[in-house]
């Protein structure tokens, strides 16, 4: 361990920290032409994820340019069902792609395999570590199960991930199983990035918001709460920051039924919530990314606003969602350095 003031851990233990510490969800992506260049190089997309080597490289990459407080390793929340033989692939195009799943294959899932599939991602994590400055938080990431099973049932992405939500209601208790193993592998996989030397990680539950009042309770919140409670009985001093994009008012009191130590906000929460929602613990959010593509006076005022609605309680400054491939790499340099104007 080390005794160097990691600022993000410090607001995930509750602390007003100013300016606050930022980082950009999809810090490491398209937008940036050394991650393009790697990309290039690596081959494949997943090849990329598996390559401790280049997955560091790109995990640093942001860094190196924008001084981040936090580094969240560049892998997917797909490499789970991957690790489970689902034929996981990205097209150009056309997204992720994997073959759909039926129920007699749920029944047979198994968490055989998954570890030793998983062990290059493991590989990153502590190679990040060695190599990031010593005051720059790590981040470890999942998909929530809902999340992921969407992808799973469907075979790719949907719009109102309607093939999920109709399997739900058709095959309630094969899809309660499918949650109940990717909550399990899932915390598994968290567990083992904590160890490997992730400081803090993020459960991303990118679908949230296509569900109902009742179905968010049963396919999100359970879940999330089944697998932060194992994570934080094997690991006590875990931090979790999760992040259930869509959820609006669902989020009231979904700090307190998952037990996360902060929830991450998208960009339609509006502040006057966002403020509410601070009372209970630090909150990460929550600039519409296309304010970083438009850059000038419409990224100062969204900077702003959030700054003055969240700046004096803990704030983990944040997009609301991941950062787009057409945004100009110097409007991330005048976010950078418009938070850390702040106060």
């Amino acid at each position: 361990m080390t005794d160097v003031n990691r600022k993000l851990l410090d607001v995930l233990n509750g602390k007003t920290i100013t300016p606050p510490p930022i980082w950009l969800m999809r810090q490491a992506g398209r937008y940036l032409p050394e991650y393009r260049a790697t990309r290039a190089e690596a081959g494949s997309f997943l090849d990329l994820c598996y390559s401790p080597e280049l997955a560091t490289e790109v995990t640093l990459q942001p860094i190196r340019r924008y001084g981040f407080d936090a580094a969240i390793l560049f892998s997917d929340i797909l490499v789970i069902p991957d690790a489970l033989k689902r034929n996981v692939r990205f097209t150009e195009g056309h997204g992720p792609q994997m073959d759909p799943i039926d129920e007699a294959e749920i029944r047979a899932l198994s968490p055989d395999g998954v570890t030793e599939h998983l062990r290059p991602v493991m590989e990153t994590v502590a190679k990040l570590r060695a190599e990031l400055p010593a005051e720059t938080t790590l981040l470890g990431f999942c998909g929530a199960p809902w999340t992921v099973a969407t992808y799973m049932i469907a075979g790719h992405g949907t719009p109102d991930q309607a093939p999920a939500r109709l399997f739900a209601y058709r095959h309630p208790q094969a899809f309660e199983q499918l949650l109940h193993f990717l909550a399990e592998v899932s915390a598994d996989y968290l567990v083992a990035q904590i160890d490997a030397g992730a400081d803090a990680v993020q459960i991303f539950d990118s679908w949230a918001g296509v569900l109902g009042e009742e179905e968010f309770a049963k396919f999100c919140v359970a879940p999330v709460a089944r697998m932060i409670a194992s994570v934080k009985a094997r690991r006590p001093h875990a931090k979790i920051i999760a992040f259930a994009k869509g959820a609006g008012l669902l989020l009231q009191t979904y700090r307190q039924k998952t037990g996360a130590d902060a929830i991450g906000l998208d960009w339609s929460v509006p502040l006057s919530f966002a403020a509410e929602l601070q009372k209970d613990g630090p909150v990460q959010g929550n600039l519409d990314p296309m304010r970083v593509v438009a850059g000038g006076a419409a990224l100062e005022e969204g900077i702003d606003a959030i700054l003055q609605a969240l700046g004096h309680g803990p704030l983990i400054f944040n997009l609301g969602h991941g950062i787009t491939p057409q945004a100009n790499p110097d409007h991330v340099t005048d976010l950078v350095r418009r938070v850390r104007s702040f106060g």
